[in-house]
C-alpha cells in the first residue's frame, strides 16, 4: 500500500452481479497525468515511482489489474481498475509497484460464445506482453471459461459461464526491469552476422539436446545455460555449425487435448506469451531466483554462443497459440478480445477459421495481432539479442482470412523494420488452409524451407531404390528433379531474383523421420503417441533396406547394415553439395534414432532426447559430416551465390554449371526423360562465375570446380569422367567410405584425367575437384 492509493468501487462492479470477493481495490493514475508515457506501448514497466500497464481489450465493459501476491494455491490479490483510453486500449500508473511484481488481468464484459465474446472475471489472464511469467498453467477445469467437468471432454456447455476462479491454476505475468541500452548495444555488436552464402543452420531442442550428455554438468542439463556449456559449443563448433535454430522457446502451456491423454507438448508449439522464454528449460537456480533470472540465462546462452561464432535463430509460432479451439482453455487472449485477435469465419454462431489444424489460428488481418507479433520479435532481436527467425506454419501470417499475399502488410512490416533488417528471416511455407503450399512464393528478404529438396533426395536415394530392390512394376522417377534442387531449385526460388541460398534445403527435421530412421524404417511407429499410430505422415520416403527396426550386430541380416550407413552418407553428401542453405537436425550427424517415432511432438522421453553414447560408426558418421562442412567451407563451389545458366559468365570464360551422363557426354534432350537413367555428372565452376560479389579476387583465383558423379542404380557403372578446366581430377570424397580417413588409402587411384573410366560403386555419390 502506498500513501497516494485510495480506496475506490472495484471495475468489477460494473459488469457482474456475481459476488465481489474479499480483494482491496485501488485507484491508479492515468497515464495522460504522465507526459512522458504512451498508451502505445504495451505491457508492464517501470516507470517512475511505480509501473505503466498498459492492455488491449476493445470489447470489455472493465478491465482490472491484480496484482498478486502470497503462495500459488492461495494467493493476496489486490485489484486495480484501469482507465479506458482509444483504440480498445485500458491503462494505468500504478505507483508503488515495482519489478518482481506478480500480476494478471479480470477482464469484464459480454459471455456471448454465439457472437464469439468470452469475458469472464473469473479468470485470470496473462498479459500477452509480459516477459517473465510465475508458475505454469494447470489444466484443471477451473482454467475454461465455460463450465466444464472433464477436461477430456470440453466442448459441451460453451453458453454457461464458469465462476470459479482460474488463479491458483494458471501462469502470472512478472514485472522485469528494463534492459540497459548499453548492455544491448555491446550485445548486439557481438553478433556473428554471418553471411548467408556461409550459413549451415542446426535444428535442435533445447531441453532434448544436452538433457544425457555426461560431460555437462548434472544442474545444466536439458537447460539454456547446458547449451552454452563449453562441450556443446565446441561439438557445434568442431562440425562446422553457423547458427543453432531452436525449436519454441517462447513460455508455452500443452493443449489440453494432449494434456488428457497424460503427455506433453514437448515441441512447443503451444505458445502462451510471446515476449517470454520457457521457464522449464532454465537451470533450477534461476527458476528459483525469478523471470528475471530465466531471461538473464537466456541472454547468457546467446552470448555464449555469439562468442563462439555461432548465431541463434528462433523457431516462432505466431500462426495460433496453446488456448486451441473455442471449447479450450481461457487463458489470455481469448479472454481478452477473442475476436479481435483470432481467426474467424465469419459465421453465425460465431466458429473459428482453422488454417493451422490447431483449433485456432491468430488473425492477421487484425492490427493487434501484427502488432503483437512484430513487438515479440524486436524484443528477441533487439534486447535478447538473438540472430533470426524461423516462421512456423508462415503462410497464416500472410493470409488476408482467405489467399495468401507475399506483400501482406506484415510480411512488408518484416522487410522494412530497421530491427529486423539484419536478421535471418526463414518461413515454413504453408499451412493446412486453402491454397496452403506455397514454397517459393515469399518476397525477399524471406528465405524458406525447401520441401521438394527433401522430397527429392529421399525420393531418389530411399524410395526409388527400395522399389528396385523390391523389383517392383514401374519406372522409377528421372532425374530431372534431382538435378534441379542440386543446383538451387530455380524453378522455385529464381522468382524475386533471390538466388539459391533463399532455399533452405534440409532433408530432415523434428517433423518426420532421423536421418537414421530413414534407412532403418518403411513404415511409422508413432504407438508411444497414444493416438493408434493414426497421427504422422505415411509418406516417409524411407527404405528399411529389407529388414524393418535395428539390427543387432550379431543378427543374420547384420551386412545390411553397411548399406544402410552408406544411404545415410548419400543423403548427407547430396544436401551439403548443393546449392542453398543447409539445414542439419540435431544427431543427424551422429545417426541418432527415434526408433521409427516420426511425429514425436508428444514424446519428452528417450525417443526425442538425444543420446549421446556413440558406437564407432556414430563417431565415423561424426567424422564425414564434419569434412564435408569443412569442404563446403574451403570450396566456393560447393556453395554458389547465385543460379547458373549454362553457359559463361563475363568474368570467367569457363560454363558455370553443366550436366554430363555416364559416356562423359553432356546430358541432352531425351537423356533428362528417361526414367531409368540412374546415373548423372555435374560439373560446376568454382570461380568467379558462381560468386561475382562475395568473393575476394584472390579466393576466385584459387577456387577449384567441382564434380558430383551419382550413382543411384543397384550395381556398379564405369563412368568416364566429365572434362574439366583443368586436365586432372581429385576425388576428395566417396559415401563408400565409412570415414574420410579412407581417402588416404587409395593414394594414386585418387587423381584423375579428365575422360578416364572411374568405377563408381552401386548406390554412392562421389566428389571430385579439379587440381
Amino acid at each position: 500500500m502506498t500513501s497516494s492509493a485510495h480506496l475506490t468501487m472495484p471495475a468489477s462492479m460494473l459488469s457482474t452481479d456475481a459476488p465481489e470477493p474479499e480483494h482491496a481495490h485501488w485507484e491508479p493514475a492515468p497515464l495522460a497525468d504522465h507526459p512522458a508515457r504512451s498508451v502505445a506501448r504495451l505491457g508492464a514497466y517501470e516507470m517512475g515511482d511505480g509501473i505503466d500497464v498498459v492492455v488491449v481489450a476493445s470489447q470489455a465493459y472493465a478491465v482490472d489489474l491484480c496484482l498478486l501476491d502470497g503462495p500459488r494455491e492461495a494467493p493476496v490479490e489486490r485489484r486495480i481498475g484501469l482507465l479506458k483510453a482509444r483504440h480498445g486500449t485500458w491503462h494505468a500508473h500504478v505507483p508503488g509497484v515495482h519489478t518482481g511484481q506478480r500480476y494478471g488481468f479480470r477482464v469484464h464484459g459480454e459471455w456471448l460464445p454465439v457472437e464469439g465474446q468470452f469475458h469472464n472475471p473469473a479468470k485470470l489472464l496473462l498479459d500477452p506482453y509480459t516477459r517473465g511469467v510465475d508458475g505454469a498453467v494447470e489444466l484443471a477445469a477451473e482454467t475454461f471459461g465455460h463450465h466444464v467437468t472433464d477436461v477430456r471432454a470440453t466442448h459441451h456447455g460453451l453458453e454457461l459461464a464458469d465462476d470459479r476462479d482460474s488463479a491458483p491454476f494458471v501462469a502470472w505475468s512478472t514485472v522485469l526491469p528494463s534492459a540497459d541500452p548499453a548492455v544491448t548495444a555491446e550485445r548486439l555488436a557481438r553478433r556473428p552476422r554471418t553471411p548467408w552464402i556461409k550459413t549451415v543452420f542446426y535444428e535442435l531442442h533445447v531441453r532434448g539436446y544436452t538433457l544425457l550428455r555426461e560431460d555437462v554438468p548434472a544442474e545444466l542439463r536439458g537447460t539454456y545455460a547446458g547449451l552454452a556449456h563449453p562441450n556443446v559449443i565446441e561439438h557445434l563448433r568442431s562440425l562446422g555449425i553457423t547458427a543453432v535454430e531452436l525449436l519454441p522457446i517462447h513460455v508455452a502451456t500443452t493443449e489440453h487435448a494432449i494434456a488428457a491423454r497424460g503427455l506433453p507438448n514437448y515441441w512447443g508449439y503451444s505458445t502462451l506469451g510471446y515476449l517470454a522464454p520457457e521457464p522449464r528449460y532454465a537451470t533450477r537456480a534461476a527458476r528459483e531466483a525469478g523471470p528475471a533470472a530465466v531471461e538473464a540465462e537466456v541472454k547468457a546462452m546467446v552470448d555464449a554462443l555469439h562468442d563462439a561464432g555461432i548465431e541463434v535463430i528462433l523457431d516462432v509460432v505466431y500462426n495460433h497459440t496453446c488456448e486451441g479451439g473455442m471449447d479450450g482453455p481461457l487463458l489470455s487472449l481469448r479472454g481478452l478480445d477473442n475476436t479481435g485477435y483470432y481467426l474467424h469465419d465469419g459465421g453465425s454462431p460465431a466458429r473459428y477459421a482453422d488454417v493451422t489444424g490447431t483449433g485456432n489460428s491468430l488473425d492477421f488481418r487484425r492490427q493487434r495481432v501484427v502488432q503483437l507479433a512484430l513487438d515479440s520479435l524486436r524484443h528477441w532481436a533487439g534486447e535478447i539479442g538473438v540472430d533470426g527467425f524461423r516462421f512456423d506454419l508462415a503462410v497464416t501470417l500472410g493470409r488476408r482470412a482467405g489467399e495468401f499475399e507475399p506483400d501482406h502488410p506484415f510480411l512488408v512490416a518484416l522487410a522494412a523494420d530497421p530491427v529486423l533488417a539484419d536478421t535471418k528471416l526463414v518461413a515454413e511455407p504453408w499451412d493446412v488452409g486453402p491454397s496452403g503450399w506455397r514454397t517459393g512464393q515469399f518476397a525477399p528478404p524471406i528465405h524458406e524451407w525447401n520441401d521438394r529438396f527433401r522430397d527429392s533426395v529421399r525420393r531418389f536415394w530411399l524410395a526409388d531404390a527400395r522399389a528396385q530392390a523390391a523389383g517392383e512394376h514401374g519406372a522409377p522417377h528421372d532425374v530431372r528433379d534431382l538435378a534441379t534442387r542440386l543446383s538451387g531449385s530455380a524453378d522455385m526460388f529464381h522468382r524475386f531474383d533471390r538466388g539459391p541460398v533463399a532455399s533452405v534445403n534440409y532433408v530432415t527435421a523434428h517433423d518426420g523421420f532421423t536421418l537414421a530412421d530413414l534407412t532403418r524404417y518403411d513404415h511409422k511407429h508413432n504407438e508411444a503417441n497414444l493416438e493408434d499410430n493414426r497421427d504422422g505422415s505415411d509418406n516417409n520416403l524411407s527404405w528399411n533396406h529389407g529388414v524393418e527396426g535395428k539390427i543387432e550386430s550379431g543378427s543374420p541380416a547384420a551386412d545390411i547394415r553397411p548399406i544402410r550407413r552408406r544411404s545415410m552418407r548419400n543423403v548427407l553428401g547430396t544436401l551439403l553439395v548443393s546449392s542453398g542453405t543447409p539445414l542439419i537436425t540435431a544427431g543427424d550427424e551422429f545417426a541418432r534414432t527415434q526408433q521409427g517415432n516420426n511425429n514425436a511432438y508428444c514424446q519428452d522421453s528417450p525417443i526425442s532426447w538425444v543420446s549421446w553414447d556413440l558406437a564407432p560408426h556414430q563417431r565415423d558418421l561424426i567424422e564425414t559430416t564434419s569434412y564435408l562442412l569443412r569442404l563446403r567451407r574451403e570450396h566456393p563451389a560447393m556453395r554458389p551465390g547465385r543460379f547458373a545458366y549454362g553457359r559463361p559468365r563475363s568474368n570467367d570464360p569457363f560454363v558455370d554449371l553443366a550436366w554430363f551422363s555416364d559416356d562423359g557426354e553432356p546430358m541432352e534432350g531425351g537423356a533428362w526423360h528417361n526414367p531409368y537413367r540412374r546415373v548423372l555428372q555435374m560439373r560446376r565452376a568454382g570461380g568467379a562465375s558462381a560468386h561475382p560479389r562475395s568473393m575476394m579476387r584472390e579466393e576466385a583465383a584459387s577456387a577449384r570446380d567441382l564434380l558430383v558423379v551419382v550413382n543411384g542404380a543397384l550395381n556398379e557403372v564405369d563412368v568416364r569422367l566429365a572434362p574439366g578446366r583443368t586436365p586432372e581430377w581429385e576425388a576428395v570424397w566417396d559415401s563408400v567410405w565409412e570415414t574420410p580417413a579412407e581417402r588416404e588409402s587409395i593414394n594414386g587411384s585418387r587423381h584423375a584425367a579428365s575422360g578416364d573410366v572411374a568405377t563408381v560403386e552401386p548406390l554412392s555419390l562421389r566428389l571430385y575437384l579439379s587440381r
